[in-house]
């Protein structure tokens, strides 16, 4: 179900000015996660019916140019393909934000030409998946979301939030071998926060700078456009 919007964001959807519409629910439980309201207690968020989200679209047109889909995991909504379509008719670009947990919908979703933009959390590597996600992983359909995002033509990118306690240089290396040769990848600051999921990250300290630059020096082996997001 729909349970937020942010009306505008100069940071959410590169290069334009956009919403966020916040979707609840998720396959995923990752300690360091800040939308567990999403995740644990959305049936206490009320939600917004679909078209109010239109209503408030068609009123900004040629005011924003596009409209982030983010979660939870936006893409266990069943009524995902119907809002989008909606959304491209007013003219909106889609920038999807997904953990490609479902390549099967992303599949979907690319072939009826409905995202513009997808943006894919590799939270780290494979193998370090089920004890950050606390949840039954499939690397096979994980790296089939990576492909196809790849191959799917339109601008992408691969991100990683840089959680203390998780990643490392060889957590690094092994998630750049499995995006090699992306378009872009971006080594994303972990920020403390009171709604996490696991409590310990409440106050967890980000790491310093100098371990953010050497991590992108490793990723450029295989990862030609790495960026650090602050």
């Amino acid at each position: 179900m729909i349970k937020g919007l942010q009306k505008v964001t100069l940071i959410d959807y590169p290069g334009k000015i956009a919403c966020t519409i916040f979707i609840s629910g998720c396959n995923f439980r990752c300690g360091y996660c800040y939308n567990s309201d999403l995740v644990f207690n959305s049936k206490n968020i009320p939600n917004i019916p679909e078209k109010e989200i239109i209503e408030f679209l068609k009123s900004r047109i040629n005011l924003l140019e596009g409209v982030c889909i983010t979660g939870g995991e936006p893409t266990l909504y069943k009524n995902l393909v119907p809002l989008l379509k909606k959304i491209k008719k007013l003219g909106y670009c889609v920038k999807l934000d997904t953990n490609g947990s479902n390549p099967e919908a992303i599949q979907d979703l690319l072939n009826k030409k409905l995202l513009d933009y997808i943006a894919m959390d590799v939270k780290s590597s494979l193998d370090s998946y089920p004890k950050i996600t606390n949840s039954k992983i499939n690397k096979v359909k994980l790296r089939k979301s990576i492909e196809l995002i790849k191959n799917s033509g339109i601008d992408y990118e691969f991100r990683t939030t840089v959680v203390p306690d998780i990643i490392n240089k060889n957590e690094v290396a092994s998630i750049c071998s499995e995006i090699r040769g992306a378009k872009k990848y971006f080594l994303q600051q972990f920020m403390a926060n009171e709604k996490t999921i696991d409590k310990k990250y409440n106050s967890m300290r980000p790491l310093k700078k100098e371990s953010l630059e050497l991590f992108r020096e490793i990723a450029l082996d295989q990862v030609e456009n790495t960026k650090i997001r602050a």
